[in-house]
């Protein structure tokens, strides 16, 4: 959604993301949609190499992508996978529940994810908008 909203597709920026589900390859650890939000911040900011400078606005969309996201995950007891979904992505089991039941916390997830890519949507048009007047 974001490389859209930018007009920039990169298919090798979501196969370098593709493990980010779960929390960091189903380990449960931070969730994915953080992770992929700042990675894409940090494509469009960060440097390609060590003699480049990073643009600042790196660290403050990023610092922000963070604090909506903890805001938004605030009733979870947490920005970890395992907070939100509360699942073990290892039983495959479990996982198949977590896909086919209309009732397992996947709707938790769904939702987070529309919240905060509405979030990222916005951030990022108000970049772009900042960025056309300089």
């Amino acid at each position: 959604m974001g490389q859209e909203k930018i007009n920039r597709t990169d298919e090798a920026v979501i196969r370098a993301i593709g493990a980010f589900g779960g929390g960091i390859a189903g380990s449960g650890s931070v969730c994915g949609i953080l992770l992929g939000a700042v990675a894409l911040v940090s494509s469009l900011y960060s440097r390609g190499n060590l003699t480049e400078r990073e643009n600042p606005r790196l660290w403050g969309l990023s610092h922000k992508l963070v604090r909506q996201f903890d805001n938004l995950t605030e009733g979870y007891g947490g920005s970890n996978c395992r907070d939100i979904a509360r699942l073990d992505w290892q039983n495959r089991d479990a996982v198949k529940d977590y896909y086919t039941n209309p009732d397992s916390r996947r709707k938790y997830c769904i939702a987070l994810v529309a919240d905060f890519s509405l979030f990222l949507g916005q951030l990022l048009e108000k970049e772009m908008a900042r960025e056309d007047k300089s």
